[in-house]
């Protein structure tokens, strides 16, 4: 995992491939997506069986996963 201080930073790295672009994401996009359900209680007894739930508590709540620039291919 890299982080660069902005978008000109990253296209001014010497290993930047623009094809990648697509799998770039904001530091607050992360940050709201790591702090879901979805991961913050992977550790109670009942995860497995509430994963669904927490997994469209994630979707619903950022739209998409474009919210934090993850593009889901088809």
């Amino acid at each position: 995992m890299l982080f660069f201080r902005s978008e000109e930073h990253l296209n001014n790295w010497a290993q930047y491939d623009p094809a990648t672009k697509d799998g770039i994401s904001t530091l607050d996009g992360m940050v709201s997506m790591f702090s879901s359900n979805l991961f913050k209680k992977r550790m109670d007894p009942d995860f497995f069986s509430k994963m669904g739930d927490y997994l469209g508590e994630l979707i619903e709540g950022m739209g998409t996963f474009k919210g934090v620039g993850l593009y889901m291919k088809s």
